[in-house]
């Protein structure tokens, strides 16, 4: 079988084989498993799951992956101008958030700490290295405030 780990004949009419997958949960986190094909030459491979000592069952409950197989996430990126005065809030649980400044000096207030000016022409970007099965993402809300004059750009992105 093709991408197995292992296989063992036990005799010449009978084939079991398995390999290592991961049971990965919606937050990420990731069990190993054993799972066996084992044929007879008469049919298609019975197919059981055990936990790695190869002998107590395991069923999954999330989705099966090869391990180290880090599926795609699917981003959804915005792009947010402000113009003038007004808000622009970005939720928790973000992976990327970057600030443009045109004009003014929006301020920047991350989860309940002090709002902070960024003056015209500077930038600030605040992002996480992976997320995926590793469950990563910024743990805090952003809220960008303009004032009249103001002139400013937010970009996010976030797993969905």
């Amino acid at each position: 079988m093709s991408g197995t780990s292992g296989s063992v004949s036990a005799a010449a009419a009978v084939d079991a084989e398995y390999e290592i997958l991961c049971d990965t949960q919606p937050d990420g986190s990731s069990t190993p498993f054993l799972r066996h094909y084992t044929t007879t030459g008469t049919g298609a491979p019975a197919v059981s799951d055990t936990t790695l000592d190869g002998t107590t069952a395991y069923v999954a409950t999330g989705t099966v992956v090869r391990c180290g197989v880090t599926p795609t996430p699917q981003i959804d990126s915005k792009a947010q101008r402000q113009t003038g005065a007004g808000n622009v809030t970005i939720t928790a649980g973000a992976r990327s958030v970057t600030l443009i400044v045109f004009a003014g000096a929006p301020t920047v207030a991350i989860g309940g700490d002090p709002a902070v000016p960024f003056p015209a022409g500077s930038s600030g970007t605040w992002s996480v290295d992976q997320g995926g099965k590793n469950g990563e993402r910024l743990a805090d809300a952003f809220v960008f405030t303009g004032i009249a004059g103001g002139d400013f750009l937010v970009l996010s992105t976030r797993e969905i």
